[in-house]
């Protein structure tokens, strides 16, 4: 794999890093949005904009949502917006397989919890990237995941191979990530991994951790196996086109 860096160590406790890094040109086989669209990329990590405590919350959350299905292999997702979640090899749509019953499972706080988080790494991305926070649009998927050692069963649970988040889902344009466990205590392997040429420089999740940056090749990525444990994390995905934009979940 080349030399390996470690960008930010789960011992770590990181109030602003950010790593400036040229832009790709992916951006440009899209609509430009000014003020929004990437004109300074790089990628950043902080923990000082989710407490521990919130993460914890958080993971609760995921933990209720994702018990009531789970995938055969090592990937499970559960996605509020959509109400997508893995069952078995397939996936369901929660609010309409379970119904009013929806509302044992979460709650209004559980909701207004997820909105405010959601909003303040909205917020620091903007500000990390000199952009305006209402030029920034929620985007799909925006999802819950639970990985743990299982094999892969279907090409959905292959969640390890690198990829680019603006060639795999046009609409993004930046992809922020929250950690809900710790990297070596809840879990092994599962460490978040930047491709660049010359090296990798790896994430580790801790909980409460937010790693974020632009989603165009300037930052290839791929996440390791996990090697045991489990390790719960969301995905939160910012577009600057309005027409790819999505509203918070609703109970």
């Amino acid at each position: 794999d080349g030399v390996t860096e470690v960008l930010a160590h789960r011992s770590d406790n990181l109030r602003d890093k950010f790593i400036e890094i040229p832009c790709s040109e992916d951006y440009d086989s899209h609509r430009r949005f000014a003020g929004c669209t990437p004109r300074k990329c790089g990628r950043g990590v902080t923990d000082a904009v989710i407490t521990r405590e919130e993460a914890e919350r958080i993971r609760r959350i995921a933990e209720r949502g994702l018990s009531l299905g789970g995938s055969d292999g090592g990937a499970s997702i559960l996605d509020l917006h959509s109400g997508a979640l893995s069952l078995g090899k397939h996936f369901v749509n929660l609010y309409r397989y379970f119904g009013d019953k929806i509302r044992d499972i979460f709650t209004e706080e559980d909701f207004a919890l997820y909105r405010d988080v959601r909003q303040r790494i909205q917020q620091r991305i903007a500000q990390v990237f000199g952009i305006s926070s209402s030029a920034m649009y929620l985007t799909k998927p925006t999802f819950f995941s639970r990985m743990n050692s299982t094999g892969a069963k279907t090409t959905h649970d292959e969640y390890w191979h690198p990829h680019v988040d603006k060639v795999t889902y046009g609409s993004f344009d930046y992809t922020s990530l929250l950690y809900l466990s710790d990297y070596s205590e809840d879990f092994g392997g599962g460490r978040f991994v930047f491709m660049d040429a010359d090296s990798n420089k790896t994430v580790e999740p801790r909980a409460g951790r937010v790693s974020f940056f632009t989603s165009g090749s300037e930052n290839l990525h791929r996440v390791e196996k996990v090697q045991w444990g489990t390790r719960f994390a969301i995905t939160i995905s910012f577009t600057c086109d309005p027409e790819h934009g999505i509203g918070d979940p609703l109970l």
